[in-house]
């Protein structure tokens, strides 16, 4: 499901019109299950300490590529905002006077709507794994998994 184009814009937000193609491809290789139905009900960062736990259900062909995960404490979860608008240059976060660029926010609002959300590992039990700090809604698709080895608190 994506939002139309004709979604009301926020004062001072701007879009601009989208490629006929895309350049690349990409496969989701699997689903984010948190408690979030709707994207106002989930928080603005997820919180890898107190959050809820969320489960990231990975497609059973990609089982081999968890080998080793189960020892790592972080993870960086890269995941498609598959419910945003690719088209919008401007936005007004906080229905102020003004806007900022895209790339000035953290916003899903973007050309290529992926997210990125360093969690904390709690388990892996086969393709799942149980995580907090999601901020995701439930159902978002799975780009990738990464190991952190930076700092989190």
């Amino acid at each position: 499901m994506t939002l139309a184009a004709s979604e009301t814009l926020r004062p001072h937000e701007e879009c601009v019109p989208v490629p006929d193609a895309f350049d690349a491809g990409l496969w989701f290789i699997g689903r984010i299950r948190t408690p979030w139905a709707q994207r106002a009900e989930c928080p603005r960062r997820g919180d890898p300490v107190n959050g809820p736990d969320c489960r990231i259900v990975l497609d059973a062909r990609w089982l081999s590529a968890l080998e080793g995960v189960a020892g790592k404490d972080r993870m960086q979860v890269l995941y498609w905002m598959h419910l945003s608008r690719r088209d919008v240059v401007r936005q007004n976060p906080f229905f102020g006077d003004g806007s900022l660029g895209t790339f000035a926010l953290r916003s899903p609002l973007r050309p290529n709507p992926i997210a990125s959300s360093l969690v904390r590992l709690l388990r892996v039990e086969g393709n799942v794994l149980t995580v907090r700090g999601l901020d995701c809604i439930d159902g978002t698709p799975l780009v990738d998994l990464k190991p952190e080895f930076g700092l989190l608190p």
